[in-house]
């Protein structure tokens, strides 16, 4: 009976921390603490991931990585903390988050890596007029509307850090408004069967130069706000040499890994193990200068070798990013969003204001870009509804922002709010706009076929 009991006991405090104490905890996690949250962890998130999911899929048709961002913010404190707040901290202590980030890093980084090698360069040449005007738009008009609303939003007690320069809220709020979500629209278009292109690539190209020039307006803003000058240099600075570097000699150094794979007729472990180090070397690289390791496995990507080498990379490597990695990414910007942030009528309205703003900025100025660069309606307006979605990019850099003392808890709710609704509201519009006919029509396969489930 004694046994039992001290099994028992032992079980209900397998996921307390045994370590020796800490001048701010009674006990600090050991290793074996870390490994037993993780593996639990891991197992929660997919468990939630495979059913929201599939509950996405099932009743409101949205793709499965929009049902992997919701259910990223159901396992943090919006909901599984609010009703079962010690269960939850239990699960997700916070001193377990970081290992979950690096784990987030990795899945993200080497999903956009994955993308990168499908990027279709033939694509954005013959529509290189249209992406770029298109980027401009999606970050010019944000701007635009970052300069009308944020002198209002700094009149509104504890949206912005006490003391914060107009000039730099502005640059802020530019940039959260200008993010388009790079991983989720690549994940979007990859589901949808729009990969391969021409509005695929399209909108994934112009998203990601909106993005990467939010991160450098983002490095702006740091280093006004006290990290120092250096900080902007060396993201601009080190991004541009990199992507430049790549331009001149990636597909020249790249591509004896190709050769080998076609010679040999299949990717060996030792290609898979050098072409895996290199992806990590991209990711570091950018990560390093400031930029984020999400475009340091992109950019590499599209430099890669084609054909057997990127069928087989696919092949071996692709589900497990998929479906076990990239989940811990979402998850781990759920477990900083409170949605329980926007309590009152007016918090609400200024809430529902920013949204608006956000989808005009966005969505419509991408769209009257696209018209005036010669595309057909249809074309644009599909465009318009893939550049509206922010996703988990615009949930990175909000939470950099709350992290540095730039914004307050409640404009981070309601810029969480403004980044959920754009993203879900993304891939039933452009079904809405673009997909259904297209179907109809041939261009697209059918979501229900092989290749669109494969996707």
């Amino acid at each position: 009976m004694e046994l039992l009991q001290a099994a028992a006991h032992e079980a209900a405090n397998i996921l307390s921390p045994h370590g020796p104490p800490t001048p701010t905890s009674p006990h600090s996690y050991t290793p074996t603490d870390f490994s037993v949250h993780f593996f639990m962890q891991l197992a929660v998130i997919l468990l939630a991931c495979r059913v929201v999911g599939w509950l996405g899929k099932k009743f409101l048709a949205q793709p499965q990585v929009v049902g992997e961002m919701i259910a990223g913010v159901v396992l943090g404190p919006s909901l599984f903390g609010l009703l079962l707040p010690e269960m939850q901290g239990a699960l997700f202590p916070k001193e377990t988050k970081n290992v979950l980030y690096v784990g987030a890093q990795l899945g993200v980084g080497l999903y956009m890596f994955m993308v990168g090698t499908s990027f279709a360069a033939g694509h954005f040449r013959s529509k290189a007029k249209s992406a770029m005007s298109v980027s401009l738009s999606g970050i010019i008009a944000p701007f635009l509307i970052a300069v009308l609303i944020t002198p209002w939003l700094l009149k509104v007690p504890g949206l912005f850090a006490d003391g914060i320069s107009q000039a730099n809220a502005t640059l802020f709020m530019g940039a959260c408004i200008a993010l388009t979500a790079f991983p989720m629209l690549a994940r979007i278009i990859n589901e949808r069967g729009l990969a391969k292109t021409s509005l695929g690539t399209l909108s994934l190209t112009a998203g990601a130069f909106d993005d990467a020039c939010s991160w450098c307006v983002l490095a702006i803003v740091l280093a006004t706000f006290g990290a120092g000058p250096g900080v902007a240099v060396l993201a601009i600075g080190g991004g541009l040499t990199y992507v430049l570097f790549l331009s001149l000699f990636g597909k020249r150094l790249l591509a004896p890994l190709g050769r080998i794979v076609e010679r040999e007729g299949e990717m060996s472990l030792t290609v898979m193990g050098v072409t895996l180090m290199l992806f990590c070397l991209s990711a570091f690289i950018m990560d390093a200068v400031g930029i984020h390791a999400i475009f340091g496995g992109f950019i590499l990507g599209v430099f890669m070798p084609r054909g057997l080498f990127v069928e087989e990379l696919k092949r071996k490597v692709e589900p497990m990013a998929v479906v076990l990695l990239l989940p811990m990414f979402f998850t781990y910007s759920g477990l900083n969003t409170r949605m329980d942030m926007v309590n009152s009528p007016q918090l609400l309205l200024i809430a529902l204001g920013v949204l608006l703003a956000s989808i005009v900025a966005k969505g419509v100025a991408c769209y009257v870009a696209a018209r005036f660069s010669g595309e057909d309606n249809r074309t644009a307006l599909g465009i318009g509804a893939l550049m509206n979605s922010r996703g988990l990019m615009e949930l990175i850099i909000i939470n950099i922002g709350l992290q540095k003392g730039i914004i307050g808890p409640t404009l981070f709710s309601m810029l969480v709010l403004m980044a959920i609704v754009t993203t879900v509201m993304a891939s039933p519009l452009f079904e809405l706009v673009y997909g259904k006919k297209a179907r109809e029509t041939g261009e697209l396969d059918a979501l229900d076929s092989p290749l669109a489930k494969a996707a």
